[in-house]
């Protein structure tokens, strides 16, 4: 429940919950309208994601102009899949340019309308913030997912989540098992490999496997192209023909692909397709172990569903993240309760009722967070007026 009386703020402009790309590129878009916007960042800095819980190895997975944030596109000399510290700094770049100040250390704990004043009452720390427009902008990868497995408490070893991983060098020499076998569960398991550790990768369910290129060409701006000529499932039947040229069948390694091509299963799910790096030459050669899904865990490592056994020095998991809106955001029409995210699928998944708004939701990166910024400050605009900047800071 909202204090009943916390020093109240008024917001002339939208709102914008997390200093994330998303919410940069909504206030960028904003701006350039001419309506100004406030950000709230629970965290000390922009882009905590990409500072705080990702590996030092990282790159891009997807070439830069598929990732460039509206009205400013990645620098010239930065090569065509941007490193980690690239990235950021083209992030504070982008704050600086448009001169995005967000409040820091500014956790929101509850938000919600209020049909009798047609305003949203916005509760972080001891501020209630008053505003017409509420921008959500935390995105779907907030909270770390840590699967219930069986003796979690009787492993001896170490056990922590991706978004702890920082470098293999930290691992040099140990057995280490990952779960998970999506972009992140690949890469690390890459890493530790390239850090002389020995890695193994838990594998349950089926997932496509492409290469990061074709014909010296991004596979994912090849896709693009194809889908403007031809059909989904021909596009998806020639994706799969030119992967098994690449990279030859993945299931003679244990990486079953599913019946549902790769465009069609992220069209339909969100499930994005692995973009290989170098992971799966090492998965030929044996220096990464694929292994089945995880029955419980032991004193010194794990019993597989297969009812064998295995010491490990380590467990790494890369089980992904997701949305913690439904904590603090008291609505439950537009965003589901169940997976936090809006009940609405892309591309009208940005905007709710009663001024409420939603980006960086689309399970489509970077590219969706400035598809939904675009839209939003269009949106905005429309019924932007004037008068409100007369209004006082607080009351």
């Amino acid at each position: 429940m909202m204090k009943l009386n916390p020093k109240r703020v008024w917001v002339p402009g939208p709102l914008i919950v997390g200093a994330g790309p998303s919410g940069l590129a909504t206030a960028a878009c904003l701006k350039e309208k001419g309506v100004p916007s406030l950000i709230l960042e629970k965290e000390d800095c922009i882009a905590s994601s990409w500072k705080l819980r990702t590996y030092e190895r990282l790159r891009l997975h997807l070439p830069k102009q598929y990732c460039e944030l509206p009205l400013m596109p990645f620098p010239p000399g930065f090569p065509t899949y941007p490193t980690k510290q690239q990235l950021i700094s083209y992030l504070e770049a982008y704050a600086e340019c448009f001169s995005i100040e967000p409040l820091f250390r500014m956790e929101v704990k509850c938000a919600e309308y209020d049909p009798s004043i047609g305003f949203w009452r916005v509760q972080a720390n001891d501020l209630e913030f008053i505003c017409r427009w509420l921008v959500v902008a935390t995105g779907e990868n907030t909270e770390p997912v840590v699967p219930e497995i069986t003796g979690f408490s009787d492993f001896h070893g170490r056990v922590l989540h991706s978004s702890s991983y920082k470098t293999g060098d930290d691992f040099e020499g140990e057995k280490v098992l990952v779960v998970g076998c999506g972009n992140s569960g690949m890469e690390v398991c890459l890493d530790l490999c390239n850090n002389h550790a020995h890695a193994s990768m838990v594998v349950r369910d089926k997932l496509h496997i492409l290469p990061r290129e074709m014909f010296g060409v991004s596979t994912f701006g090849l896709s693009m192209w194809m889908l403007k000529w031809f059909p989904m499932n021909f596009v998806d039947s020639l994706l799969l023909f030119f992967s098994w040229m690449t990279l030859g069948d993945t299931e003679k390694h244990g990486l079953l692909r599913p019946k549902v091509g790769p465009l069609q299963l992220k069209s339909t799910t969100g499930k994005t397709p692995v973009l290989d790096i170098g992971t799966l030459a090492k998965i030929k050669s044996g220096h990464i172990k694929v292994v089945p899904g995880i029955n419980r865990f032991v004193e010194n490592g794990v019993e597989f569903v297969n009812g064998k056994q295995e010491g490990f020095h380590s467990i790494i998991l890369a089980t992904g993240y997701r949305s913690n809106v439904p904590s603090w955001l008291k609505e439950n029409e537009f965003f589901s309760e169940e997976n936090g995210l809006p009940r609405v699928q892309f591309p009208n998944s940005w905007r709710g009722k009663n001024g409420l708004y939603a980006t960086g939701f689309t399970k489509r990166g970077l590219l969706g967070a400035s598809f939904d910024a675009l839209r939003i400050a269009e949106d905005v605009a429309r019924h932007w007026n004037v008068k409100t900047k007369h209004f006082p800071l607080e009351f």
